[in-house]
């Protein structure tokens, strides 16, 4: 990466100038990634901890958390950090390290989702081959595959990019480091088009896992309807509801993101919206997925009541 010694430090979109606004967002940062460490902590303790939830569903929800986890601590500390002490600046190697794992993490969460799908469409349109099709061997490949895929995916991104001479200034437009946003101050046409290369065949990546999500719930939804008794049609439902519904919105936020018209482009407005897909969904996934999921709910209740117990039997035997 030789613009390290160029370009020291990019310039990142500041939330706002006045100083009591600053401190707004960085305690609204604050409580969005508390509530999700504690949210995602949960859910990994409770399936770690609990066997009835080491089931294909639990692992991949496992997976999920941790690439939620690992999107709200990419990106939100900086944030917090430079509206706390009011400054902008980020690293020539800090921006490329926020740049590659938040590609890596919200890649790896797309990846996982269209897995999820085929769990569900498994479980439901092929009951009898849930064992066989999505075994642990199985489970365990098919992780491994989504997450050796997005690395790659990242990396060749990442160092395409950040091996680019770039000549339209430091300032970045966004308040995080992001690919876009850096090729917009490149001056070099061949590192433009080989970027240009490896976006189509990301999309079309993501346009494939896209087209199976969309044939799996189809077939999904036509199972379903099959179902003789209201009450089954209503469980089976229940089951994928949780999914549907982060896939709608991880999905729509992305898309208004790079799809919205430029007429409704303005600094604040595109400051909103990149925190709407960064953040919230990486934050509301834990909050859906216990919300729906029983067994889920139960361990988590379990766990918190085994908690409150041991410490108010600690703070009544205390001396």
């Amino acid at each position: 990466m030789s613009n390290s010694s160029s370009m020291p430090q990019f310039l990142l979109l500041a939330f706002a100038d006045r100083r009591e606004l600053q401190l707004l967002h960085f305690w609204l940062f604050l409580a969005i990634s508390l509530a999700a460490l504690l949210a995602n902590g949960l859910i990994l303790s409770a399936i770690a901890c609990d066997h009835h939830l080491h089931t294909p569903m639990g692992f991949f929800l496992l997976n999920l958390s941790l690439t939620d986890l690992g999107c709200i601590c990419t990106i939100v500390p900086k944030a917090m950090h430079n509206s706390l002490w009011d400054t902008t600046t980020i690293s020539y190697m800090g921006c490329a390290a926020q740049a590659f794992f938040f590609l890596f993490f919200i890649s790896a969460e797309f990846s996982l989702l269209t897995t999820m799908c085929y769990d569900r469409y498994v479980a439901i349109c092929k009951p009898l081959h849930y064992g066989t099709l999505l075994g642990s061997r199985a489970c365990a490949h098919m992780a491994a595959a989504a997450w050796a895929t997005v690395f790659l995916n990242a990396l060749l991104h990442t160092a395409n990019t950040f091996s680019l001479p770039l000549c339209q200034g430091n300032a970045l437009g966004q308040f995080f480091c992001e690919i876009p946003a850096i090729l917009k101050l490149s001056c070099s046409h061949s590192g433009y088009l080989r970027e240009i290369g490896l976006t189509v065949i990301s999309a079309c990546l993501v346009f494939g896992c896209f087209v199976f999500i969309v044939f799996s719930y189809v077939q999904i939804f036509r199972a379903v309807l099959r179902i003789p008794s209201q009450q089954g049609r209503h469980k089976a439902f229940s089951t994928c509801l949780p999914h549907l519904v982060v896939v709608s919105l991880f999905v729509s936020t992305g898309l208004f993101t790079y799809l919205k018209p430029p007429s409704i482009s303005s600094p604040s407005f595109d400051l909103l919206v990149s925190v709407l897909y960064s953040v919230v969904p990486p934050a509301l996934n834990p909050l859906i997925y216990s919300l729906r999921n029983q067994e889920l709910k139960d361990t988590l209740k379990k766990m918190m009541t085994g908690c409150f117990s041991e410490a108010k039997m600690f703070l009544f035997s205390a001396p």
